[in-house]
């Protein structure tokens, strides 16, 4: 699965970088296990918590206490500023609630935000994974939804 999305992305000659809340890493990760991934792969950060968006992704604080990190306008400034920092064809963007805690009537655990800003368009999806997958489910479900979001774009 990933060695096809980069092959494509190197076919292609695009470049894509990660920040990550809810899945701390794991896209990034899944996407380095394959060799030759440095030709593609720019960066992956994991902005978790509230401040190191803030602080490295240069996301609003008066965003984030209007909306919350999980949101369509954290993702999407997330994605927008990923993509200044990288310079990346592709800059992809999570940030969710994975559980089991954490979540509350307005946002529970499972809601998923990932945006992807790719030729300065920019556009968030919004999913709401079942909460018996479990967290580690919800982080897996949230990678490969985002690979499929990769693929649609290239």
């Amino acid at each position: 699965m990933f060695l096809d999305l980069l092959k494509e992305l190197e076919r292609k000659k695009l470049t894509i970088s990660t920040a990550e809340s809810c899945t701390g890493g794991l896209l990034s990760s899944q996407i380095t296990s394959v060799n030759g991934s440095s030709k593609v792969f720019l960066m992956g950060l994991v902005t978790y918590s509230n401040q190191s968006k803030i602080k490295i992704l240069k996301i609003s604080k008066s965003l984030i206490n209007k909306y919350g990190a999980v949101s369509e306008k954290c993702c999407y400034s997330m994605a927008k500023n990923l993509s200044k920092i990288s310079k990346s064809s592709i800059a992809i963007s999570i940030t969710g609630i994975a559980g089991p805690g954490g979540g509350s009537p307005t946002k529970p655990v499972g809601l998923v935000y990932i945006g992807i800003c790719k030729d300065n368009t920019i556009f968030v999806r919004k999913f709401l994974f079942k909460k018996s997958l479990g967290r580690i489910g919800i982080q897996k479900k949230t990678c490969e939804e985002a690979i499929k979001i990769i693929k649609g774009t290239i």
